[in-house]
């Protein structure tokens, strides 16, 4: 099953986000992860949060991936929720 994680960002956590980077993308490569990226600024000059979509057998196993996220462990998301996804766009068969 799909799950997406939606995570927010503290303020001003740019620097940490940029130090914790190549750690997150260690930890994400690892997982099941279907697409994953920063949400942007409205100017879209820089990332604000994070959306990752993962596939896990249950929510506990997406919550446990979100929790162990660097980025979460070093205190960069100011929130994070964890749901159940349907891929609808493209038809999955």
């Amino acid at each position: 099953m799909l799950f997406a994680l939606i995570c927010h960002d503290v303020e001003d956590g740019f620097e940490l986000r940029q130090q914790t980077r190549p750690a997150h993308l260690e930890f994400l490569g690892a997982q099941n992860v279907r697409f994953a990226g920063p949400i942007l600024s409205d100017d879209q000059a820089k990332p604000v949060g994070s959306i990752v979509i993962v596939e896990c057998d249950n929510l506990d196993d997406a919550k446990a991936i979100a929790a162990e996220d660097p980025y979460s462990k070093a205190g960069l998301f100011s929130s994070v929720n964890v749901h159940p996804f349907k891929q609808v766009i493209p038809e999955v068969s």
